[in-house]
């Protein structure tokens, strides 16, 4: 235990980041590895999590440091397969397997890692307890002794955790309130992209983001997802509306598509991908009341392309506007961003970071923007792009079209 400080005493100096040579990794832990630092990454079996984290240790092998790879599923033929697809070689790079923790800490002690990779927690166990591995009282003994060795030896560590059928990782919420980051693996196996977000982070911004593209050679980094999630978007189709979004400190552009059709069934479908299944029945109640715009009777499909999962009110504007597109069969202007948080009474409020947005949207070759009025009259007004402000669904209709 440390002695107490006042709190004007205490120094202030910048944790010392150690890079892993993957630029969109360390922007979503928020700069690189902190020494001592305990993360854990979550995710769908197959969806790439093993990969990443073996890349991340090849790079920084690479640059030195000693990297250990206690396995507790893999063999280390099949983890030496996983390397040579991935071009990994390096005399720095150490594979062990095994399951018992007692074991993992007398390799550490003769190797002294730079850095500590368990692959996965849920395999690993402790002979001081009886209860059989991945179990809660196993996950929190191990776990808080791993928490304890990379403190005391400053030494980053990296849990590899399953999830369970409803996307948490298993423990059931043990392992999230001792690490010091977490990350989820995002993103559909079907889909090429792969999105690792913190969703805790000590050291950094929260909900930031690295997009991964998975190829045959491994996960390869997406300097410009904004770009990528456009560049199918369909021309002048009915339906498709493009946002801007802040994912961390990172503005992203994503197209939200919406089909809406009369439903051949007594109850019609209410279906969303990437937004919140709730806030879509909030809308269409919105609309029904504010804009006399009913669609009790559609069939409602909301989906985000490309993945990517969008929990942010800003986007409700954008989401009403693909509606009333497909509703109305009036594809919106393909050179227009929205955005705006809508509230009960259909009013548009304002929502946080509106300039950067709009730079982005200015980036990407946009050259309208439809915000609140409320963002409109504290944004500076850009060269080559209109800015036009609502206060109300009631106006919408007259700016979309």
């Amino acid at each position: 235990m440390g002695q107490p400080q006042a709190i004007d005493s205490i120094s202030l100096d910048p944790e010392h980041r150690r890079k892993t040579g993957i630029p969109e990794f360390d922007r979503a832990l928020g700069g690189g590895l902190v020494p001592g630092s305990l993360l854990l990454l979550g995710g769908e079996p197959g969806i790439g999590k093993s990969t990443l984290i073996l890349q991340v240790a090849g790079r920084l092998s690479a640059q030195g440091f000693k990297s250990l790879y206690f396995s507790g599923e893999e063999s280390p033929q099949q983890i030496k397969m996983r390397a040579e697809r991935l071009s990994i070689h390096s005399e720095n790079l150490f594979i062990v397997t095994g399951t018992c923790v007692e074991d993992l800490f007398k390799r550490m002690e003769g190797l002294k890692p730079d850095l500590m990779v368990i692959d996965s927690i849920q395999t690993i166990h402790t002979d001081a307890l009886p209860s059989a591995p991945g179990s809660v009282g196993q996950l929190r003994e191990v776990s808080v002794r791993l928490l304890r060795w990379a403190k005391e030896t400053g030494t980053p560590t990296f849990l590899i955790g399953h999830v369970t059928k409803d996307g948490a990782i298993a423990g059931p919420k043990v392992l999230e309130h001792l690490v010091d980051t977490v990350l989820y693996f995002e993103g559909d196996m079907s889909h090429m992209f792969r999105i690792v977000r913190a969703v805790k982070n000590r050291y950094g911004a929260t909900n930031e983001i690295g997009v991964f593209e998975m190829k045959e050679t491994g996960l390869e980094e997406v300097g410009n997802p904004s770009r990528i999630f456009l560049e199918e978007r369909p021309d002048k189709a009915a339906g498709s509306v493009v946002i801007p979004c802040i994912e961390g400190t990172r503005p992203v552009l994503v197209e939200i598509q919406a089909l809406v059709g009369p439903s051949p069934l007594g109850m019609p479908r209410r279906t969303a991908i990437g937004v919140d299944h709730n806030r879509i029945s909030l809308l269409v109640a919105v609309m029904g009341k504010r804009m006399g715009m009913e669609m009790g009777d559609q069939d409602i499909f909301v989906n985000v392309a490309g993945g990517l999962k969008v929990d942010e009110p800003a986007a409700d504007l954008g989401i009403v506007s693909a509606m009333i597109s497909s509703f109305l069969d009036r594809p919106v202007d393909n050179d227009m961003v929205i955005y705006g948080e809508i509230g009960l009474a259909g009013e548009v409020r304002g929502v946080n970071q509106p300039e950067l947005r709009i730079k982005e949207a200015k980036k990407l070759g946009f050259s309208r923007c439809l915000l609140s009025k409320s963002n409109l009259e504290s944004c500076e007004p850009l060269s080559d792009m209109e800015l036009v402000g609502v206060d109300s669904v009631k106006g919408l209709m007259d700016v979309l079209f």
